[in-house]
């Protein structure tokens, strides 16, 4: 599909390779939330951003499979966390940037989009909430990747760490902003509604 003229060109990754302990191990994904897996509403934000739209999974690959141009994983069993899914789809990026989003964030909407896709450049924008960053919400410049490969092979796991020794641009929302509730609980998953 047509990218937006004013919009970078990038690529996407929607993390949905976590174990989902707080949701008694089931993938987070393909939960369903409004009648459509919590997958559905993230592939329909983004799809119209990009023509490489990668999903970092590490189980169920079939059922992913229809709402992505790829898909990439860990590789391994062990579940690093997100920062592995990222480093994954940095490798895999055919775009010089890479948007970033969980897939427990259906209440995503494209103007927030659009501001962290303003901030393309060759340093990431990260969504800031007060001190906060909030790196599951970012825009990764690709050539990072082997920045990352080094920060992966001495033992780094944590985005928020790896993000806060680079030199960022950080994106500003209010705190609390609704649009970035992650519906990582079954609480949440029930109690939460689109508007």
């Amino acid at each position: 599909m047509p990218t937006h003229p004013a919009l970078p060109t990038c690529s996407v990754l929607i993390l949905a390779g976590g174990r989902g302990q707080r949701m008694g191990g089931a993938d987070k994904g393909l939960l369903d939330w409004q009648g459509r897996p919590l997958i559905a509403w993230l592939h329909e934000l983004v799809r119209p951003l990009s023509d490489d739209l990668i999903i970092s999974c590490n189980r169920n690959a079939d059922r992913y499979a229809p709402y992505a141009d790829r898909l990439v994983n860990d590789g391994d069993q062990d579940f690093q966390g997100p920062l592995a899914g990222i480093r994954a789809g940095l490798k895999a990026a055919r775009h010089p940037w890479l948007l970033v989003l969980p897939c427990d964030a259906p209440r995503l909407d494209r103007p927030l989009l659009q501001a962290l896709l303003a901030e393309a450049g060759d340093k990431p924008a990260v969504l800031r909430q007060g001190d906060y960053l909030e790196p599951l919400f970012s825009l990764i410049p690709t050539q990072l990747a082997s920045q990352l490969e080094q920060a992966w092979q001495t033992g780094e796991r944590s985005p928020q760490r790896w993000l806060r020794n680079l030199a960022i641009r950080p994106v500003d929302c209010c705190p609390g902003d609704p649009r970035l509730a992650n519906l990582n609980t079954p609480e949440l998953l029930t109690q939460t509604h689109l508007t």
